[in-house]
């Protein structure tokens, strides 16, 4: 009789939870459970920077000024975070080599697409008090409409006090509104097409009604905001001009599904993999390479500025750290730190949805639960502006991921000409690094709530540990 003989030749990606035991399934939900904390807790990049700063200093973390100072020694396993003016953070632990040999490094970013408000936002109109708006990142505007929204940001006043403000997030707080259309009076509303249905300029934040009691006052409604915002935070009208105040969801991260497999939550662009960079970092201990993780600003926006990848923070920080471990300083160490470094550039991908699958290959597309997600190449028709990592790195990943039992997939953004992304990754691989796409796959990215599967956020975590620790 013949004996058939297993198939070793061809290959599939498959389902993760299929892939673990109970024991590892407990863990895979109780990471998510400290990871929908950490949404609740940052809904802005500057909350993301406090709570991650937080976290660093409770595992052992100095700042790099301490290092600078001399009042740290720089030696293998010291831990060090900086912190870029409140917005971005970088965390290192040094590793037994030196700097100039290069570092292993995950990147992502803690912005994420919402609603700003603009300089002079406070209005009155139909006996209404509005706010106006700029939207930031790319989001699909009608999906801001009549959904609780809240308020977060900082006010710098005329005495240079910094106020920060929090309203929507607490059970005993107001929420705010986008108003639509009634479908009664939509007529020419529903003719137009699905990006025009809702305007930018037409995103005004619903933010009272109750008029003051001075008849004498023109905007009566207006003005009674700004008395209950001077009671509460003492700012005044002119304070706005000199704040940052965002405008996100006041939903908190739930669980999705029955079976509770999946995380609900906005921000998760790109916090799913910030939040698991930063837990897979602070659980190594003693790397041969450095082991950085770089957490930044304004990606959504193209990385400008200077808490953006394109700025020379982290530039700066590795300078830093050189020129501590070397008594005759040359840049150009600082040059092969940064040449010689390998990078997974952490950042969600598109997971392949069965309400939309003409959008995607779904020989070459990523699934919800199949593990986390490396993408070669992101970028947009012929692939331009992507970065498009070497066979040989990915080689080396596949085997980092094989010997610690990661499970992942690959997958690309989209059919050719269909669209496209991109990254940090290109900034990075500009110093000549090694880099590639590597993070959690999502449904309904750049919606106010994005949706991931609990086995990719874990399975993520584990990828860049086995990464870090290389």
């Amino acid at each position: 009789m013949l004996v058939e003989k297993k198939d070793v030749l061809s290959f599939e990606f498959k389902n993760g939870w299929e892939q673990i035991d109970q024991a590892q399934q407990k863990e895979v939900f109780k990471l998510s459970e400290e990871y929908k904390t950490f949404l609740d807790k940052g809904k802005t990049e500057r909350e993301c920077v406090d709570e991650i700063i937080k976290q660093a200093e409770k595992n052992g973390y100095k700042n790099i000024e301490d290092f600078i100072d001399g009042k740290e020694v720089l030696k293998a396993g010291a831990k060090i975070y900086t912190n870029n003016k409140g917005k971005a953070v970088a965390l290192f632990i040094i590793g037994e080599q030196a700097l100039e040999k290069g570092m292993h490094i995950v990147g992502g970013h803690i912005d994420s697409p919402r609603l700003d408000l603009k300089p002079f936002p406070l209005y009155e109109d139909g006996g209404l008090a509005l706010l106006k708006t700029h939207y930031y990142g790319g989001i699909k505007k009608y999906q801001w409409t009549t959904i609780p929204l809240a308020l977060h940001g900082v006010v710098i006043n005329k005495n240079g006090e910094k106020i920060n403000i929090v309203i929507g997030e607490d059970d005993n707080d107001p929420v705010f509104f986008i108003t639509d259309l009634l479908p009664h009076l939509a007529k020419k509303q529903n003719e137009k097409k699905l990006n025009e249905g809702i305007s930018g300029e037409g995103l005004n934040i619903l933010i009272g009604s109750i008029p003051c009691d001075d008849a004498e006052i023109k905007e009566r409604v207006k003005y009674n905001i700004l008395k209950l915002l001077n009671e509460k935070y003492g700012i005044e009208e002119e304070d706005f001009l000199t704040a940052e105040i965002e405008i996100v969801p006041a939903s908190k991260a739930k669980d999705v599904g029955l079976d509770r497999s999946l995380v609900g939550a906005y921000g998760q662009d790109d916090r799913v993999c910030s939040y698991t960079a930063m837990k897979a970092i602070f659980d190594i201990k003693q790397p041969k390479k450095t082991a950085a993780v770089l957490l930044v600003d304004k990606e959504e926006i193209g990385s400008m500025g200077n808490t953006g990848m394109q700025s020379r923070f982290f530039e700066n920080a590795v300078a830093e750290l050189v020129a501590i471990q070397n008594k005759d300083f040359n840049y150009l160490k600082v040059r092969r730190a940064l040449a010689n470094s390998k990078v997974l550039s952490a950042d969600v991908g598109a997971a392949f949805d069965p309400n939309f699958p003409d959008v995607l290959d779904k020989r070459n597309a990523a699934f919800i639960g199949k593990g986390v997600l490396v993408s070669k190449y992101t970028g947009a028709r012929g692939k331009s502006g992507c970065n498009d990592a070497n066979a040989e790195f990915l080689g080396e990943l596949r085997k980092i991921f094989r010997n610690d039992h990661v499970l992942w997939q690959i997958g690309e953004l989209g059919k050719v000409d269909q669209g496209g992304g991109g990254t940090i990754a290109y900034i990075l691989a500009n110093y000549g690094a090694e880099v590639v796409d590597c993070g959690v796959p999502i449904l309904s990215m750049h919606a106010p709530i994005e949706i991931a599967s609990k086995m990719d956020i874990y399975m993520a975590y584990k990828a860049y540990k086995a990464f870090l620790k290389a």
